[in-house]
């Protein structure tokens, strides 16, 4: 299959470059930007206002009513029996992300999906874009992507798509006809005639040799990077979301690695230009679309990260909260997640982060955590009852291993126990072997079993989805007297809700939660919406908090507690 992959795909290229030697002829020379314009301004105009976002509850944009789930779609569902993952396979399996019927709790409950790159590429992963108009033929076809987003928004699930914007493969035509000086396409890629001698942000090189020249790539030499001082880029880039938005009616992009869009010397991350560029960009996106979700890739610590929101993108995974979360789970000791908690209240624009434990870049979240069932629960309450719009990575739900090289890090969904495919495929050889554990973790051993990691997701994510508070409510820190247990209330004008987690992996009676201020009033009942326990509610204070107080004499060991404090008189 690979073989007739790689000459489709060179068939493709060789239509495309020609189709572009054609337009060199017929448009002749696209002027260039001057090397002493620091940023030139785009061709396509940029509306100054942007149109206001369709709000959703709690007056919070319509995504942080939102889960999402990342699906690698090369890896979630055979659906032709060919060994790879397809459009097709993901539409089949639809029905176990959601349902579409409320009333039911079988489904996954997922509300928003973003996929990994689906354009053509001559990669498995699909980062190094040769055509950004056409899905990739492993795939299926622009056709079956329509049908997809159709039966998505049928189900309430909105569709992101991954967008590459900082490089392209070297194998797009772009970048091909670049290498001609004389070429129009020489300026959409950063040419040198000697290399400079710096390298890039982790030490790697950047500048590499072709012919007798040098062109940036701060990836690889197979990623060159475009050149967005050049306002041709920018113009084919917004031609790009235009048909992406008007076309095949996506929701919104993942911003794939947008700190390194201009380099400005030797600094190659996070740039003024990087910042500028942006904000024109997120303007013109919302001038298409008003309603279109932009989420940033910035890898990055919190404030550099909360620069970029909300003019330049609308929200940002926040890598330091995941990485808080997952040493939470690993280690019982709760209090820099706590701390983390309470410091982004104040960095960003209220819930407009994206939460994640780990992602297609990295150790899955079962390996890190050990293979502990009862730490991954764990860490699933931390990630699916906090602020923000969280992000599921595929497979995360079910507790499926990996860890590098990335090809281990998105290996086939395991469906069930079925000999090799785990029903991923009717073909005998996936894509890529499965992850060793498939075997007993499935989805058809964990769907019917209530004390499964899956059904723990499920029951979290239907929480949430049923419980406003949990979606767009405030946050409130409670200090629990100890660091093995995690407390937070999550509360709007309609309802509260107190979150108790004890991530140590023994039982804990030694605790007591204190609330100095707080939202309650009067009289509250305790109402279990989640865990076991005769349990006691507070008595509130004069100003709305609570001391002292302890739900259960004691909490058993990795367990999470969510009470509705109701009031009664």
């Amino acid at each position: 299959m690979k073989k007739y992959t790689f000459l489709l795909t060179t068939l493709t290229t060789l239509i495309a470059l020609v189709l572009l030697a054609l337009l060199v002829g017929i448009g002749g020379t696209i002027t260039r930007a001057q090397d002493d314009e620091p940023f030139p301004a785009t061709q396509t105009p940029v509306p100054e206002q942007e149109e206001p976002v369709e709000s959703g509850t709690g007056g919070l944009p319509w995504w942080n009513d939102r889960v999402f789930y990342e699906v690698f779609v090369r890896s979630f569902y055979d659906g032709d029996g060919d060994g790879t993952g397809d459009l097709q396979g993901l539409i089949d399996k639809l029905d176990y992300l959601n349902d579409g019927d409320p009333a039911t709790d079988t489904d996954l409950g997922i509300t928003g999906l973003w996929l990994m790159p689906v354009t053509q590429s001559p990669s498995y992963h699909g980062y190094d874009v040769i055509d950004y108009f056409e899905i990739e033929s492993d795939y299926g076809t622009n056709e079956d992507f329509k049908q997809l987003i159709e039966e998505a928004h049928t189900r309430g699930i909105a569709v992101i798509v991954d967008l590459v914007l900082n490089h392209t493969s070297n194998q797009h035509p772009w970048f091909i006809f670049s290498k001609q000086d004389d070429s129009q396409y020489h300026d959409w890629y950063i040419w040198v005639d000697e290399a400079p001698t710096y390298t890039g942000p982790w030490g790697e090189i950047v500048w590499h040799g072709a012919g007798n020249d040098y062109y940036y790539g701060i990836f690889w030499e197979g990623m060159p990077d475009l050149n967005y001082r050049n306002p041709d880029v920018t113009a084919q880039m917004y031609e790009v979301i235009r048909f992406w938005l008007e076309d095949m009616n996506a929701d919104g992009f993942r911003l794939d690695a947008i700190r390194h869009l201009i380099e400005d010397g030797e600094i190659q991350e996070n740039s003024d230009y990087t910042h500028a560029w942006l904000d024109g960009f997120h303007r013109w996106v919302r001038s298409i679309n008003p309603d279109a979700l932009m989420v940033g890739e910035i890898w990055s610590g919190s404030y550099e990260v909360a620069a970029y929101v909300p003019d330049e993108v609308d929200i940002a995974f926040e890598f330091e909260l995941a990485e808080s979360m997952i040493n939470a789970a690993r280690r019982g000791d709760v209090g820099r997640l706590a701390s983390t908690q309470k410091r982004l209240l104040g960095v960003y624009p209220e819930g407009q982060y994206a939460t994640f434990l780990t992602n297609h870049d990295q150790n899955r979240t079962f390996t890190q955590l050990m293979e502990d069932v009862p730490a991954n629960k764990v860490a699933a309450t931390f990630l699916l009852t906090g602020p923000g719009v969280p992000f599921i990575y595929y497979g995360e739900e079910i507790g499926m291993v990996g860890a590098k090289p990335d090809e281990r890090i998105r290996t086939p969904m395991q469906w069930d126990a079925t000999d090799g495919t785990a029903g991923f495929t009717t073909d005998d050889k996936p894509w890529e072997p499965l992850a060793d554990n498939y075997a007993d973790f499935n989805v058809a051993a964990q769907t019917d079993d209530p004390g499964s990691l899956l059904s723990h997701y499920r029951a979290l994510i239907h929480l949430r989805n049923e419980h406003a508070a949990l979606r767009t409510g405030d946050l409130l820190v409670i200090d629990t007297d100890t660091r093995d247990v995690y407390s937070i209330l999550r509360y709007n004008e309609d309802e509260t809700l107190l979150v108790l987690v004890n991530a140590e992996d023994k039982p804990v009676s030694d605790y007591a939660l204190t609330l100095d201020e707080g939202p309650l009033a009067g009289t509250v009942e305790a109402v279990v919406l989640m865990g076991e326990g005769d349990v006691s509610a507070p008595t509130v204070s004069d100003s709305g908090g609570f001391e002292d107080y302890l739900p259960l004499p004691e909490l058993p060991a990795q367990s999470s507690l969510i009470i509705q404090l109701v009031y009664s008189g």
